[in-house]
Protein backbone atom coordinates (compact mmCIF):
# COMPACT_ATOMS: atom_id res chain seq x y z
CA UNK A 1 0.00 0.00 0.00
CA UNK A 2 1.40 3.36 -1.12
CA UNK A 3 1.48 5.88 1.99
CA UNK A 4 -1.77 8.40 2.44
CA UNK A 5 -1.12 12.15 1.15
CA UNK A 6 -1.50 14.70 3.69
CA UNK A 7 -4.68 15.83 1.91
CA UNK A 8 -6.40 12.44 2.24
CA UNK A 9 -4.82 12.40 5.69
CA UNK A 10 -6.64 15.76 5.94
CA UNK A 11 -9.68 14.47 4.80
CA UNK A 12 -9.87 11.00 7.06
CA UNK A 13 -8.90 13.61 10.53
CA UNK A 14 -11.86 16.13 9.15
CA UNK A 15 -14.78 12.99 9.02
CA UNK A 16 -12.91 11.96 12.46
CA UNK A 17 -13.48 15.55 14.09
CA UNK A 18 -16.58 16.06 12.64
CA UNK A 19 -18.01 12.17 14.08
CA UNK A 20 -16.74 12.58 17.59
CA UNK A 21 -18.64 16.97 17.34
CA UNK A 22 -21.61 15.69 16.23
CA UNK A 23 -21.95 12.55 18.77
CA UNK A 24 -19.34 13.31 21.91
CA UNK A 25 -17.99 9.85 21.15
CA UNK A 26 -14.57 9.05 20.10
CA UNK A 27 -13.66 7.66 16.62
CA UNK A 28 -9.88 6.44 15.55
CA UNK A 29 -8.56 4.85 12.29
CA UNK A 30 -6.20 2.32 11.73
CA UNK A 31 -4.62 1.77 8.34
CA UNK A 32 -2.32 -1.21 8.62
CA UNK A 33 -1.73 -5.29 8.70
CA UNK A 34 -2.87 -7.12 11.85
CA UNK A 35 -0.36 -8.73 14.00
CA UNK A 36 -1.72 -11.76 14.22
CA UNK A 37 -6.05 -12.43 13.85
CA UNK A 38 -7.36 -9.51 12.48
CA UNK A 39 -10.36 -8.94 15.07
CA UNK A 40 -8.43 -9.70 18.41
CA UNK A 41 -5.63 -7.33 17.01
CA UNK A 42 -8.10 -4.35 16.08
CA UNK A 43 -9.78 -5.09 19.84
CA UNK A 44 -6.31 -4.73 21.02
CA UNK A 45 -6.03 -1.40 19.60
CA UNK A 46 -9.22 -0.93 20.42
CA UNK A 47 -8.38 -1.06 23.99
CA UNK A 48 -5.25 0.85 23.63
CA UNK A 49 -7.46 3.78 23.31
CA UNK A 50 -7.37 3.78 26.90
CA UNK A 51 -10.06 5.90 29.40
CA UNK A 52 -11.85 6.70 25.75
CA UNK A 53 -12.09 2.94 24.52
CA UNK A 54 -16.26 2.52 26.36
CA UNK A 55 -17.22 5.30 24.40
CA UNK A 56 -14.92 4.92 21.05
CA UNK A 57 -15.28 3.22 17.75
CA UNK A 58 -12.41 2.44 15.59
CA UNK A 59 -12.14 0.86 12.23
CA UNK A 60 -8.90 -1.13 11.45
CA UNK A 61 -8.65 -1.53 7.77
CA UNK A 62 -6.01 -4.18 6.21
CA UNK A 63 -5.42 -3.22 3.01
CA UNK A 64 -3.12 -5.86 1.49
CA UNK A 65 -5.50 -8.63 2.93
CA UNK A 66 -8.69 -7.16 2.28
CA UNK A 67 -9.74 -6.96 5.67
CA UNK A 68 -12.15 -3.88 7.88
CA UNK A 69 -13.05 -4.75 11.31
CA UNK A 70 -14.84 -1.83 13.67
CA UNK A 71 -15.04 -2.17 17.19
CA UNK A 72 -17.24 -0.38 19.27
CA UNK A 73 -16.72 0.02 23.01
CA UNK A 74 -19.74 -0.57 25.79
CA UNK A 75 -21.08 3.02 25.84
CA UNK A 76 -20.61 3.67 21.55
CA UNK A 77 -22.28 -0.15 20.80
CA UNK A 78 -25.66 1.43 22.36
CA UNK A 79 -25.57 4.09 19.85
CA UNK A 80 -24.02 2.17 17.07
CA UNK A 81 -25.21 -1.49 16.98
CA UNK A 82 -23.27 -4.37 15.55
CA UNK A 83 -25.80 -4.74 12.78
CA UNK A 84 -25.45 -0.95 11.98
CA UNK A 85 -21.64 -1.03 12.08
CA UNK A 86 -22.55 -4.27 9.36
CA UNK A 87 -24.05 -2.13 7.04
CA UNK A 88 -21.77 0.83 7.33
CA UNK A 89 -18.76 -1.81 6.71
CA UNK A 90 -20.16 -2.64 3.24
CA UNK A 91 -20.62 0.38 2.15
CA UNK A 92 -16.66 0.68 3.25
CA UNK A 93 -15.82 -2.38 1.48
CA UNK A 94 -17.74 -1.09 -1.96
CA UNK A 95 -15.83 1.94 -1.96
CA UNK A 96 -12.43 -0.23 -1.25
CA UNK A 97 -12.59 -2.41 -3.86
CA UNK A 98 -13.28 0.29 -6.56
CA UNK A 99 -10.12 1.74 -5.05
CA UNK A 100 -11.35 4.69 -3.21
CA UNK A 101 -10.06 3.60 0.17
CA UNK A 102 -10.16 7.43 1.84
CA UNK A 103 -13.84 7.66 0.41
CA UNK A 104 -14.80 4.77 1.59
CA UNK A 105 -13.58 5.46 5.35
CA UNK A 106 -15.25 8.88 5.57
CA UNK A 107 -18.40 7.71 3.99
CA UNK A 108 -17.84 5.16 6.74
CA UNK A 109 -17.00 7.29 8.93
CA UNK A 110 -20.42 9.64 8.26
CA UNK A 111 -22.21 6.68 8.45
CA UNK A 112 -21.47 5.60 12.05
CA UNK A 113 -21.66 8.92 13.28
CA UNK A 114 -25.31 9.40 11.70
CA UNK A 115 -26.27 6.15 13.26
CA UNK A 116 -25.31 7.80 16.93
CA UNK A 117 -26.98 10.61 16.37
CA UNK A 118 -30.47 9.19 15.48
CA UNK A 119 -30.53 7.77 19.10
Amino acid sequence: MRALTSLQNDDIRAALKAAEARTGLRFAVYIGPAEGPRREYAERLHAALGEVAERAVLIMVDVNDHGLEIVTGERARRFIPDGECRLVAVSMAGAFGAGDLVGGLVTGIAGLAECAARV
